[in-house]
C-alpha cells in the first residue's frame, strides 16, 4: 500500500494529503461497523448492575423506537452510554462527541447533559445535589433531556425487558452515521 513520504506533518505535499484524504473518506465510511462492533462488545458491566451496559443500550434504544421518537434519537439512545468503560466521569460528553457530526444540536445536547440529568435519581442517596440539572432551568432542550431520562434511560436496567437486538438497530446506525456531517 502506497504511503505518504512525510514524517513531520508540515513537511507533506498535496500528494501526501490527497493520499491519505482518500484513505480517510473510505475510513470514515466504516464508521457505523465499527460503532457496532464496539456496542457488541459492551457485554460486561459496572458490579452491581442487573443488565450489562448493551442490554441497557439496548433497552434504552427500543423505548426510544417504541415512543416513536426520531431516527437519530433513536440512534443516540442506543448510543448515549457508549463512553462508560473508557470514560466513565466525562461518558456523555464522550458519547456527544461520537454523535456530534451526525445529529442535530437538539440531540446532541440531551446525549452531552444526561449524565448531570441522571444525577437526579441517586445523588441524594450519595450526598451530592439531585437537582443539579436545575441549573439548565429554562434551556431550549431542558425538558427534552429530563424526558429522554426518565423515560429511557432512567428505567432501562430491567433484566424483564425485552429489547430488541443490536441487529435490528443497525440499519439506524447505518444510516445516521452514512449521512453528510452538520456543521454544528
Amino acid at each position: 500500500m502506497k504511503k505518504v513520504k512525510f514524517t513531520q506533518m508540515k513537511d507533506g505535499t498535496k500528494e501526501d494529503y490527497l493520499l491519505l484524504d482518500k484513505h480517510e473518506k473510505e475510513f470514515v465510511k466504516k464508521t457505523p461497523d465499527r460503532i457496532l462492533k464496539y456496542m457488541s462488545e459492551l457485554t460486561s458491566t459496572l458490579e452491581g448492575y442487573q443488565v450489562s451496559r448493551l442490554e441497557h443500550s439496548l433497552q434504552s434504544a427500543t423505548r426510544a423506537l417504541q415512543d416513536k421518537a426520531e431516527e437519530e434519537m433513536i440512534v443516540a439512545a442506543l448510543l448515549h452510554d457508549i463512553g462508560d468503560e473508557l470514560a466513565f466521569h466525562n461518558h456523555s460528553e464522550f458519547a456527544a462527541t461520537i454523535l456530534k457530526p451526525y445529529v442535530s444540536e437538539k440531540t446532541h445536547w440531551i446525549v452531552e447533559k444526561h449524565g448531570l440529568f441522571q444525577l437526579y435519581y441517586y445523588a441524594h442517596h450519595l450526598g451530592y445535589d439531585k437537582n443539579e440539572r436545575d441549573k439548565y432551568k429554562g434551556h431550549k432542550f431542558y425538558k427534552d433531556t429530563i424526558y429522554f431520562c426518565e423515560n429511557w434511560d432512567q428505567k432501562s436496567f430491567d433484566p424483564n425487558f425485552k429489547s430488541l437486538t443490536l441487529k435490528d438497530f443497525e440499519p439506524y446506525v447505518k444510516k445516521i452515521f452514512g449521512r453528510a456531517p452538520y456543521s454544528n
